[in-house]
């Protein structure tokens, strides 16, 4: 059995679009919501098994990476989160660039030497590296118009990760990932008037509104706070919406909250972009807390520890 394991988001999604494109291969579908990180959970492997790992942070997943390479199933691995020391196998082809200005798709993309480039930079434009995403598509000769339509569709699909499970969700990822595997261009998806694009479009746009009317629970000149109520559109957009503060307020940091069903938070975290360092690290000291420099997130917040968030976060970029 071969598996395809990957992040539900724009980059997990992406990058294994484009291996697929590439080479094509029946494989078992393991994913879920973007917070649905430690997946290789969900597998029970015999020797002759063989995993392609994408967006899903090593370190988050090395008791079941170390269980699959002693047993000998073969492993590739792509990743731009908290690793830890890689694990020395020969059955392990491990590709790790923490790099706060690349994602799992651009590292996709150089080892397919920008076959798919396209792809590569709409996940880029979906993870936020709008920076990197508009050099590349400058450099590819792409008008400014199609270098939106890129971050776009992009922000569509990373907008579909975002739930507590996945019947917040507009396409369960592997769903969405079988659609977009139909069209070898992005230009394609947006231009067919069946594809997830329109239909995600017209959900984002709904959700986003709500979002974009809300005042900030807290802000100093370091960081801005917003809450959102527990409902699924709050769940949908809270990551998007978080990447939306990013660009609007550069120099700060952003904390979006999300009521949940356990009277507490979800957190989603976002380092100032003039500043894209500390997000995981910040996060991770809070339980189910995790996620990479520019970026991270806490799974449950309890509400007595709001407050040492916060003081957390300000204390860290107001340096």
């Amino acid at each position: 059995m071969h598996y395809d394991i990957f992040n539900g988001d724009a980059d997990g999604i992406i990058s294994l679009l484009q291996l697929r494109l590439a080479e094509p291969k029946q494989a078992q579908l393991v994913t879920g919501v973007k917070r649905d990180i430690q997946l290789l959970n969900h597998l029970d492997l015999k020797p002759d098994d063989s995993l392609t790992v994408l967006d899903i942070s090593m370190s988050r997943n090395k008791p079941q990476l170390l269980k699959a390479l002693e047993i000998g199933a073969l492993v590739f691995y792509a990743d731009h989160h908290k690793s830890d020391a890689i694990p020395e196998a020969e059955n392990l082809e491990a590709y790790i660039d923490l790099d706060a200005n690349t994602c799992t798709a651009l590292i996709i993309d150089r080892l397919l030497q920008g076959r798919f480039q396209y792809w590569a930079m709409t996940a880029a434009y979906g993870d936020n590296l709008v920076a990197q995403a508009d050099l590349l598509a400058q450099q590819a000769g792409l008008s400014p118009q199609q270098a939106e339509q890129l971050k776009e569709l992009g922000t569509l699909i990373n907008y579909n990760g975002y739930g507590e499970t996945t019947d917040d969700l507009h396409y369960h990822p592997a769903k969405l990932f079988q659609e977009l595997l139909a069209y070898d261009d992005p230009f394609a998806v947006i231009a067919a008037q069946d594809s997830p694009y329109h239909r995600l479009k017209r959900a984002y746009q709904q959700d986003m509104r709500l979002a974009q009317a809300i005042k900030p629970f807290y802000h100093d000149a370091s960081l801005a706070v917003y809450q959102l109520p527990n409902r699924a559109a709050s769940r949908r957009v809270s990551g998007v919406y978080g990447n939306w503060l990013a660009n609007q307020t550069p120099s700060q940091a952003h904390l979006v909250l999300t009521e949940n069903s356990l009277n507490g938070y979800t957190v989603s975290l976002r380092a100032p972009l003039d500043n894209k360092q500390g997000a995981g690290e910040l996060c991770s000291q809070f339980v189910s807390g995790g996620g990479r420099e520019a970026a991270g997130g806490i799974n449950h917040l309890e509400r007595a520890d709001l407050q040492r968030l916060i003081e957390t976060v300000t204390s860290h970029y107001s340096k």
